[in-house]
């Protein structure tokens, strides 16, 4: 993986970034009333281009001065009668929906420039972290004598390194995570563009309009609730237990790896019990304990040839939920199937052997189970459980 991205210099001085802003509106405008070029449809690209560019470079500042030079460059030049602030009252619709649709563009892109940079941040801390980490497990195993000393200490160690383990595992899927984002951008810039043509019509279609914005809103919405997801897996916090739809923890996670899946051509399926009780437990640990998971089993099948399928199903068993991740990869080590959950024990060539070892202590401090097994003829499934029944104190 590059250890640089051009599209992502530090930011400049905030002077400068208010001159990248104006220079970008600058150069839009001259571009689009350039009489050798011939581009009919060019002010708006451009300048929703130029919105994006300050807005990536400079942050929401400039990014909200370049929408206000790229309006009024819009309505003074482009809008009937042109060199003029008196636009006719047909042109209004014209110019709200372009005004609107360069802030949603600019606010997105400064969202996902400030995603791409919090990913970047966490995976360069990597490295030290776990080498803290270390360091503090072997000042606590030389330190016994103090055995309440040293089990406190030990917690708050384990609770962190089940956070830098989170953040390990997402900072390996930044790229998928940033497609996972771009997506949704990409449809609501696409969706803007589309309802600027349809008012620019001789006849404005408005409700033909009206459609493009409502799909570009929720777009933004999707590209909002994604980077919200990442946020909380990243986010530092003391566990907090409540009634959770352990289906809806699965669909969550789903969003979340298929851009990594798919990047390996592995086929995701799931097999879902309708109406499923509810089990209490922390929603942020059990999505690292699903992630984590998924992450093995699709790069346990992202070397193999034939079929290449991630099947995760739930189902209630007495007073439990049973929830088992399949794959068809190259299944488990001979012989050591329960080595696997040591810590510091792994298969991978880069790995740090703590996942599965993390992902068992969580349902342990839920009060289930996590164990793996063989699948025929290929393949490995690891199932876990949590209790559904909910204790009541009066």
């Amino acid at each position: 993986m590059p250890r640089s991205n051009p599209l992502l210099w530090p930011k400049p001085p905030l002077l400068w970034g208010y001159g990248i802003a104006a220079l970008s509106v600058t150069g839009a405008l001259i571009i689009s009333r350039s009489q050798a070029l011939h581009l009919e449809s060019a002010p708006v690209s451009l300048f929703l281009c130029a919105v994006m560019l300050s807005s990536w470079f400079g942050g929401a500042g400039p990014g909200l001065l370049a929408t206000t030079l790229s309006s009024f460059a819009f309505y003074y030049y482009f809008l009937h009668p042109i060199y003029s602030f008196a636009a006719k009252p047909e042109e209004i619709p014209r110019f709200l929906a372009f005004t609107v649709s360069a802030l949603f563009v600019g606010s997105l892109s400064a969202a996902q420039r400030s995603a791409t940079e919090s990913l970047r941040r966490a995976r360069d801390d990597l490295k030290g972290t776990v080498q803290e980490l270390q360091k503090t497990n072997s000042a606590l195993d030389a330190e016994s004598h103090e055995r309440k000393h040293a089990e406190d200490a030990m917690r708050e160690a384990q609770a962190e390194l089940t956070r830098v383990s989170r953040v390990t595992t997402m900072g390996e899927l930044t790229a998928s995570l940033a497609h996972e984002v771009n997506q949704p951008i990409a449809a609501a810039v696409t969706d803007a563009s589309t309802c600027l043509r349809w008012l620019a019509r001789e006849h404005p279609d408005v409700e033909e309009a009206r459609e493009a914005a409502s799909r570009a809103v929720k777009d933004a919405t999707r590209a909002a609730e994604i980077i919200s997801r990442v946020r909380l897996l990243f986010k530092k916090s003391a566990p907090q237990r409540e009634l959770l739809d352990v289906n809806d923890v699965v669909r969550e996670m789903i969003m979340l790896v298929r851009s990594e899946a798919a990047r390996y051509n592995v086929s995701v399926q799931t097999h879902l019990e309708i109406d499923l009780c509810r089990v209490m437990g922390d929603r942020v640990q059990l999505q690292q304990v699903l992630m984590n998971l998924m992450i093995n089993g699709i790069e346990a099948m992202k070397n193999i040839d034939g079929t290449r399928e991630l099947m995760i199903k739930s189902r209630a068993e007495k007073e439990q939920v049973l929830v088992s991740v399949s794959d068809t990869g190259v299944g488990l080590p001979p012989q050591q199937a329960e080595q696997i959950f040591n810590a510091f024990f792994t298969t991978k060539l880069h790995g740090t052997g703590m996942g599965l070892r993390i992902s068992r202590s969580i349902l342990e401090s839920h009060g289930g189970r996590l164990w793996a097994e063989n699948n025929s003829p290929r393949g490995a499934t690891f199932c876990f459980t949590l209790s559904s029944k909910v204790e009541t104190h009066e």
